[in-house]
């Protein structure tokens, strides 16, 4: 097997720290030509999908991107902005935030940058540039708060595939999940307080999470268990009892069961119930995408709406918000412990020359 070596690098090269914040990733477009290629990558991965991969490749390409893709670019054609897709917007401002904090706290050691499981900036790509800049130790920060293999996992999967082909290696720090860091937990909250502040409380709040099959869950997947704490500890930290929020679980796919309860199911039934105003907040998201500005503020708005609500408000994701990111370099600064990055570029030109290696 052929290893690839690291494009640019010197052997005087200074050693630098690389965060690489990640997230699932968007089209490059809200077209249907677009969301093929995408929604192919993404259902292709057998950590999303666990069905027989030779079943699954004839449901997928026989039925579903003969479908499905079409139906997708319509749902993005409405929140897509001048600047692109919600998802890369946020994930781009939440990278460069970041980076500015690491700068005041480390220079110009550490380097940040965001990757997308699916689609671009890809994984490999920008794990590339990181070694080319002279990353040695690197930190990679998926924006996932709650762990699932599908995502978390998947993530892990695409870092180690690209590892495998190379020649060297950095040293290597990864953070799984953060579902019940108190940072988080106080940023989720304050996001909600702040909503209240200026629209007051509803009968009923609605912690809404991306569903999983239930059976990822029978086989051990954290996933489910993750998402109760964090509406626990984001529920004793606004001092509601149990009669006033409740935890949900949206976006499933096909014809399986799902997590239950379901968000849009739960909100069809609320007002039968004497439930007539909900503010839905999704503590799964750290940025707003298409699963929560269309299908939670539009969607599921519809649905409640319809069904004889009188009042529906979507707390927005925590995105760039300051608490947000001051959370995120708390994380990452702990996880950097130990860290240090050689970066006598002079020194290192000195010691590579004397001992005869190749500049």
């Amino acid at each position: 097997m052929k290893y690839t070596s690291n494009a640019g690098f010197s052997h005087g090269q200074a050693d630098k720290i690389g965060v690489v914040i990640t997230n699932l990733g968007t089209p490059q477009a809200p077209t249907k030509d677009a969301l093929k290629p995408y929604l192919k990558e993404f259902l292709s991965d057998p950590r999303v999908v666990e069905v027989p991969r030779l079943i699954w490749w004839f449901i997928l390409n026989g039925v579903i991107l003969n479908i499905r893709p079409k139906r997708s670019a319509k749902a993005y054609e409405t929140v897509w902005s001048e600047q692109g897709s919600p998802l890369m917007v946020h994930t781009k401002a939440q990278a460069e935030a970041l980076a500015k904090r690491c700068e005041r706290e480390f220079g110009d050691d550490v380097v940040v940058d965001f990757a997308m499981r699916y689609g671009e900036p890809a994984v490999s790509k920008v794990i590339e540039r990181m070694l080319s800049h002279g990353v040695r130790k690197l930190l990679v920060l998926p924006l996932y708060p709650q762990y699932s293999a599908s995502t978390v996992g998947s993530t892990f999967d695409a870092i180690a595939a690209d590892f495998q082909k190379r020649r060297w290696l950095p040293d290597f720090r990864f953070v799984s999940h953060y579902h019940d860091r108190p940072g988080y937990i106080k940023a989720v909250a304050e996001t909600i307080r702040q909503h209240w502040e200026i629209n007051g409380q509803a009968e009923k709040l609605i912690m809404s999470y991306h569903g999983v099959p239930r059976r990822y869950l029978d086989n051990g997947d954290p996933y489910h268990c993750e998402c109760l704490k964090t509406s626990r500890l984001v529920a004793e930290e606004l001092g509601l009892d149990n009669t006033r929020y409740m935890t949900t679980f949206q976006s499933r796919f096909g014809r399986e069961e799902w997590l239950k309860p379901y968000t849009d199911e739960t909100l069809k039934a609320l007002p039968a119930e004497g439930i007539k105003s909900v503010q839905v907040v999704c503590p799964g998201f750290s940025s707003d995408c298409l699963e929560t500005i269309e299908e939670i503020g539009e969607e599921n708005r519809d649905y409640f709406m319809e069904a004889g609500g009188e009042r529906y408000e979507y707390i927005p994701a925590l995105n760039s918000e300051p608490a947000h990111i001051s959370m995120l370099f708390e994380l990452v600064k702990e996880n950097l412990h130990g860290w240090q990055a050689d970066s006598d570029v002079e020194l290192r030109a000195q010691l590579a020359k004397k001992h005869g290696c190749p500049r």
